[in-house]
């Protein structure tokens, strides 16, 4: 009876061991018979110009979760043959490209069908070379000339910076935006481009653009500079085309002879809001003829702000940078005629452009300047691309 005892404890302890020896095998959260393996964790879709967060798939469960940043770089890029004409149906295996001389794999590659998300941003200040139903006009227009599937968000400025409508693909939400622009004091240029890069585009994937539509000089910003623009543009993923008109000459009569009894040539005669008429301005025994008033001092002089040649020089250069550093391209709009014209070739343009993306080599250090080259297998063409960007400092989540 003791014997049977003693082979029936034993028979126990045998079973009970094997069962401890098994669980030991076994990671407990996921029932696999691998120690600390897990199925294997879903990696995010990268997207364009933002940074990705992509778990490590040996992290054990039980511990701080180890995150890699990867930073995906997009470029847009056109490709034109010996005449300046666009050279469309490439694909991926057409390209290399390279950052600080050294090539990149492509990771990500979009032909010229994908659709554009816009910023039109429209200078609605009093200033402007155009009326506002011509500059309206001119802006349906290259709306009209976009593709069905792209998307547009329409901004205005003067001295406060309007959303008129976000990013919409419905051309009555669209027209609409734009009819309610109207023309007011001040220029807060450089608050515009801000929002614009930092509050809108810089959180929306795909391919971007921003048309502004300015003679390039600020007058009251006071968040905002242009320094800062021009550093965020870098950054950026998005390709600026400056619309530039020059209301040097126009300010300057205004300035030299305020109470004067000829209205400037190009100055808006409609005035603020759209189909109203304000009331003359009383100045001594005459009246003054401007639909507007004209900017002063607290001692009643007409302000010098905005008006010097040296500040119309330093918007010229701000909005060939803003082009430049994006691998976009200035247009100059003095009369109604080139200003359509002006909207119809970025509207064309638009239409051109492919998408390359890849993952940089080497350690991402917030502030440094990256080169980038970007080269086409096709005998004589010309690529047009940004040659380099700016690593941004980490966002905080």
């Amino acid at each position: 009876m003791n014997c049977d005892r003693s082979f029936i404890a034993a028979i126990f302890v045998t079973l009970f061991a094997s069962v401890i020896f098994a669980q030991a095998g076994k990671n407990p959260q996921t029932g696999s018979g691998k120690a600390n393996s897990r199925p294997p964790a879903a990696t995010p879709t990268p997207t364009p110009g933002k940074t990705t967060n992509v778990p490590a798939d040996d992290t054990p469960l039980d511990g701080p979760e180890i995150v890699v940043d990867t930073r995906l770089v997009t470029i847009p890029v056109r490709v034109l043959d010996r005449g300046g004409r666009f050279l469309p149906g490439l694909d991926k295996d057409n390209f290399k490209v390279y950052e600080d001389g050294v090539e990149q794999e492509i990771a990500l590659f979009s032909n010229d069908t994908q659709p554009f998300t816009v910023a039109l941003v429209l200078d609605m200040s009093y200033s402007a070379k155009f009326k506002a139903t011509e500059i309206q006009n001119a802006a349906i227009e290259f709306i009209d000339q976009l593709r069905p599937e792209d998307r547009v968000t329409v901004i205005s400025f003067a001295e406060d910076v309007v959303i008129q409508c976000e990013p919409t693909n419905d051309r009555k939400t669209i027209y609409a935006a734009i009819k309610r622009t109207q023309i007011a004091t001040g220029t807060s240029l450089y608050e515009a481009v801000d929002l614009t890069i930092n509050d809108r585009l810089r959180r929306i994937d795909g391919r971007k653009a921003m048309v502004l539509f300015t003679d390039g000089v600020d007058t009251s910003s006071r968040r905002s500079n242009d320094i800062d623009n021009l550093r965020d543009a870098l950054e950026i993923d998005t390709i600026i085309y400056p619309i530039r008109y020059d209301t040097f000459a126009d300010v300057q009569r205004i300035k030299n002879n305020p109470t004067g009894q000829q209205i400037p040539t190009g100055i808006p005669t409609g005035g603020p809001p759209i189909g109203s008429t304000p009331p003359a301005i009383p100045t001594g025994n005459k009246t003054s003829p401007f639909p507007f008033p004209i900017p002063t001092t607290g001692v009643g002089v007409p302000s010098d702000k905005g008006t010097t040649r040296e500040e119309y020089n330093k918007g010229e250069e701000y909005l060939d940078q803003l082009a430049f550093r994006t691998g976009g391209r200035i247009y100059v709009a003095d009369t109604l005629g080139n200003l359509g014209n002006a909207f119809s070739k970025i509207a064309s343009e638009l239409r051109e452009f492919y998408s390359i993306g890849y993952y940089p080599n080497g350690e991402a250090v917030a502030g440094k300047v990256r080169r980038i080259k970007v080269k086409v297998d096709q005998e004589k063409a010309a690529v047009k691309a940004r040659d380099s960007y700016v690593i941004g400092a980490k966002k905080k989540s």
